[in-house]
């Protein structure tokens, strides 16, 4: 009789002691940290981590690039916040890596650092008369009416027709807080600064244009139905737009879930257009949804004038080609929202073509070999595509190849072995903490509940306040 030998599985080593620097405190950066936290923990190890943001408060792009009238999509701050308030990671904000401290510093003070600083500017969109007066990206302009710190307080609303260049949900939020109604925005958290603004606004009518057809957009379901449900404005479609789209339909062609949702919002639109249930013009403003219009050049000599499109067509292929058949469409304001471009870091690689820091499924690269102990997620790893949630996943990809590093010993110990916040206190760097973010959260609740209209919060804009509320009303330090 033969006995048979059971080999068990390699127990996974255990990473113990180890210290992690996370550069940009938006969803990317604490769903890294909350990640990491959890997967050393699992196996009977230790982590301390640092996360770092370059503004007095937390949540990145929920905070700054999500439109004020979108509380559902806002509502993921629960969980980040839950994941903050657990004291496992501590948040150090109002720090500028490559400016208040080096990156070098980090990694001296550092087994790793992971970069999540996201994507903030605008995407350049290279036609002739871009840069004419009127002409605007839509991170500056999602930036303001998010009462960003860092931008200017007032925004010019003096156009009546305005162009939106783009299909995408960043496309569809900026036509909607610009055809909205002032008083609609009144309950959400939007600064009163904005709101002044846009009271003061001109717009009668917003022109959103794509260069593909109706069920090519980038934007969801959800966004295209909110869009239609804007008290008081008017949507507006050309029927040429849907010629194509009819005759697939009409042929069985299949489709997604999500587009058959698109299809039905755009049918509900044409039918009630056709019944007249809606008349245009019978509203003050109207929102006007062209497809099969590709940007050529703005127009105008010392400001925008116009815009003119290409018309294009698609192939069977699917593939986009022009038809040669121009038009120029009286505007005078020109908004952009052909995508974002990632943010660089003062001493870490960048890919300027692609807008992201070069990286191999989250390790970065110098070069073709990996930097020891360098790691990236979020929009700055693989471009700002994806919805918010999708960042989670991608987190799991970086922190399973952090971890393994660990495991091999692939990581360069620490030499500095102080706080860093004792270097920048040195440095009188006004930094803040999770306490101070929480006294800031309740200070703008506080301001909401005594408003006149009774919000949920009002934001406060200003750098410095923030700073100075945030500071006050916390244990520094903690």
């Amino acid at each position: 009789m033969t006995s048979t030998i059971h080999e068990s599985a390699p127990t996974p080593e255990r990473v113990d002691g180890l210290r992690v620097a996370i550069i940009g405190a938006g969803p990317a950066g604490i769903y890294a940290g909350n990640i990491l936290q959890s997967a050393v923990e699992s196996l009977g190890g230790t982590v301390a981590i640092d996360l770092f943001e370059s503004l007095p408060a937390p949540y990145g792009l929920i905070r700054y690039g999500v439109a004020p009238d979108h509380p559902r999509i806002k509502g993921i701050v629960n969980s980040l916040h839950e994941m903050l308030d657990a004291g496992s990671i501590r948040f150090i904000g109002n720090v500028e890596v490559g400016r208040d401290i080096a990156l070098d510093e980090l990694q001296e003070r550092y087994d790793a650092v992971i970069l999540a600083t996201g994507a903030i500017r605008d995407a350049a969109l290279e036609i002739p008369g871009i840069d004419l007066a009127g002409s605007y990206g839509a991170a500056d302009f999602v930036a303001w009416f998010d009462g960003h710190p860092d931008v200017p307080r007032e925004w010019p609303l003096d156009a009546r027709e305005i162009a939106v260049i783009g299909n995408g949900n960043v496309a569809l939020d900026i036509a909607r807080i610009l055809a909205k109604h002032p008083e609609d925005l009144r309950s959400t958290e939007v600064a009163d600064t904005v709101l002044a603004g846009l009271e003061s606004s001109a717009v009668t009518d917003v022109h959103v244009f794509g260069r593909r057809g109706p069920l090519d957009v980038k934007f969801t379901p959800i966004e295209l139905r909110e869009l239609g449900e804007v008290p008081g404005v008017d949507i507006v479609l050309a029927e040429e737009d849907f010629a194509a789209l009819d005759a697939a339909v009409a042929a069985g062609a299949p489709g997604t879930n999500q587009l058959k949702v698109i299809r039905r919002t755009f049918d509900a639109w044409r039918t009630r257009d056709a019944e007249a249930s809606r008349t245009h013009g019978e509203r003050a403003r109207r929102l006007h949804l062209h497809f099969f219009h590709a940007p050529v050049a703005v127009l105008g000599d010392e400001r925008v004038e116009a815009v003119r499109f290409e018309r294009t067509a698609q192939s069977e292929d699917g593939a986009v080609r022009g038809t040669g058949e121009l038009r120029d469409i009286p505007v005078q304001a020109v908004y952009r929202a052909v995508g974002y471009y990632g943010t660089p870091v003062v001493g870490v690689p960048f890919d300027e073509r692609r807008g992201v820091i070069p990286n191999a499924e989250g390790r970065v690269l110098a070069g073709d070999a990996p930097a020891p102990g360098l790691y990236a997620t979020g929009w700055i790893k693989r471009g700002p595509v994806g919805l918010i949630g999708h960042t989670k996943s991608d987190a799991m990809e970086t922190i399973a190849h952090l971890v393994a590093d660990a495991q091999a010993g692939a990581l360069t110990a620490p030499v500095e072995t102080g706080d860093v916040l004792e270097v920048l206190a040195a440095r009188e760097v006004p930094y803040t903490t999770w306490s101070g973010w929480l006294a800031l959260d309740a200070h703008e609740r506080a301001l909401g509940a005594g408003h006149v209209h009774a919000r949920e919060r009002v934001k406060v804009v200003p750098r410095d306040e923030q700073v100075e509320v945030s500071r006050a009303g916390a244990l520094i330090g903690s």
